[in-house]
């Protein structure tokens, strides 16, 4: 059988997936609604990503790992807008991490069990900590690590740290082209 993306997400309603060139989802993740997937980015095992009442957009190479959970925040009366979830380029989303309704930038590195919350935004070129929480509305500037619950800015971020958000994004690519091929056969 061959391994086609398109075989693991589905439309709700007027909305269906769109998917960039060469992306990978795991066949137990979910993808549901208006969510837009760019190219060479990956979507692994048990990762819910639901745009069912507002949009989600994941830049290119970027990869959601296991147990994650993206979601949005609705339109409605006590927030008329809502709040989509959107993710830049070259983004690392590690394990068990929950994503709702904010905004993260280019070159991110979030760590196991974090909690983004709605409206927060992360600039480029961040690492947020492993189980660290991002509060509603919380804004994080650029260049520096932020560890804790809420976080917190520790420490500028290294030139090693800086050259780590490539080697992550082309380690994923490369990665899952291999579960690309392991399906194909």
């Amino acid at each position: 059988m061959s391994y086609r993306a398109e075989h693991f997400v589905r439309g709700f309603e007027e909305h269906s997936p769109v998917l960039g060139e060469r992306v990978f989802i795991d066949p137990s993740a979910v993808v549901i609604g208006d969510v837009g997937i760019g190219d060479d980015s990956s979507i692994w095992p048990n990762t819910t990503v639901r745009g069912d009442m507002h949009r989600i957009r994941i830049g290119a190479r970027s990869s959601i790992q296991d147990n994650s959970v993206l979601h949005i925040t609705h339109a409605g009366p006590y927030n008329p807008e809502g709040y989509p979830l959107a993710i830049g380029d070259e983004v690392t989303v590690a394990h068990s991490v929950t994503l709702h309704g904010c905004s993260i930038g280019n070159r991110v590195l979030i760590g196991m069990g974090t909690i983004v919350m709605d409206g927060a935004v992360i600039e480029d070129n961040v690492v947020v900590g492993a189980n660290s929480l991002i509060p509603p509305g919380k804004h994080l500037p650029s260049g520096w690590l932020y560890v804790g619950s809420p976080a917190k800015p520790i420490r500028k971020l290294t030139e090693g740290e800086y050259s780590y958000f490539s080697y992550s994004a082309t380690n994923y690519a490369k990665l899952k082209d291999r579960h690309i091929a392991a399906l194909d056969t």
